[in-house]
C-alpha cells in the first residue's frame, strides 16, 4: 500500500519531520511519503492561513491520485480541507486532529490538547465538537510558541512538556493530545516526563490509515463524497477545474 503524509504549510523543514514520525509507524510492506504543498502558508495558525493552505492540499491530494497512492494523511492539527480531499481521493482521507482525538478517547474517561497559540484554541474546540469527541475533551491549552518555533526554540521542549504536566494536572486528564504537527517528534520525552499517555496526531492518523487500507476499505463514493461535478474555475484557480 502506498500513503502520502501531506504537510498542508510550505516549510520542508517540517515535512521532514512529520514523515520520520509516519515512518515510525508504518508497517512492513507501506510505502510511505510525505510531501510539503507548493502553494501557501509557512506555518497555519489562523483561520485566513487553513483557508489559503486548502490549494495546496489539494493539488498535492490530485498528485497522489495521478501517482497511484492509496491513502493519505493531513498532517495539521486544523484539519484544513479534509472534505474536499475526501471528493477527490479514491482511498481513506484522515486528518491528524480526527486521528489523535478518536485514539485519545480510547485510552481513558477524558483528554487535554496542548495546542501552539491560544489564537487557534476555538478551532480545536470546534473539531473536538464535531468529531463527537466533546464530552471527552476536558480542556484546551496554549504553550504560545509558534508552530515554526517548535524547531528552533531550544526551550520548546520545556515548555511544552510543562505546558501539558499543568494540563494534566488542571483537568484531571488521563491522556493529552499533542496540538500541532510540528510537535510530533516530542511525543515519546513527554510521555516519559508526565506519566501519562501523549498522543501525536501523525502517528495516530498513518496508523488509522494503514488499518483501513489493510481491512480493504475505501471511500464509499456516494453522495456527498462523490468526485465533485466538473466545472471551470477562474483567475489564480483556473488550474483546478476539470
Amino acid at each position: 500500500m502506498r500513503i502520502r503524509v501531506v504537510n498542508p504549510n510550505t516549510t520542508r523543514a517540517m515535512t521532514d519531520t512529520i514523515e520520520r514520525c509516519a515512518l515510525a509507524v508504518a508497517g512492513p510492506g507501506t510505502l510511505l511519503d510525505a510531501v510539503t504543498s507548493e502553494i501557501g502558508p509557512a506555518s497555519i495558525e489562523s483561520h485566513y492561513d487553513e483557508a489559503m493552505s486548502v490549494p495546496g492540499l489539494l493539488a498535492a491530494i490530485r498528485q497522489g491520485e495521478a501517482d497511484g497512492v492509496d491513502g493519505y494523511v493531513i498532517a495539521c492539527f486544523g484539519d484544513p480541507g479534509l472534505d474536499a480531499a475526501r471528493e477527490l481521493a479514491e482511498g481513506p482521507v484522515i486528518g491528524i486532529a480526527e486521528a489523535a482525538v478518536h485514539t485519545a478517547s480510547h485510552l481513558g474517561r477524558g483528554f487535554s490538547v496542548v495546542t501552539t497559540l491560544a489564537r487557534t484554541i476555538g478551532r480545536a474546540a470546534d473539531l473536538a465538537e464535531h468529531y463527537g469527541m466533546g464530552r471527552f475533551c476536558r480542556g484546551i491549552h496554549a504553550c504560545e510558541i509558534p508552530v515554526l518555533a517548535l524547531e528552533t526554540d531550544p526551550d520548546a521542549r520545556k515548555i511544552v512538556t510543562e505546558a501539558c504536566r499543568a494540563a494534566v494536572a488542571q483537568d484531571e486528564s488521563d491522556a493529552v493530545v499533542l496540538g500541532c504537527a510540528g510537535m510530533a517528534e516530542l511525543c515519546a520525552h513527554i510521555r516519559d516526563e508526565i506519566g501519562v499517555p501523549v498522543i501525536d496526531g501523525v502517528a495516530a492518523a498513518t496508523l488509522t490509515v494503514q488499518s483501513l487500507l489493510t481491512m480493504g476499505l475505501r471511500k464509499s463514493g456516494r453522495g456527498e463524497f462523490a468526485t465533485p461535478p466538473p466545472k471551470t474555475y477562474a483567475g489564480l484557480l483556473k488550474s483546478f477545474g476539470s
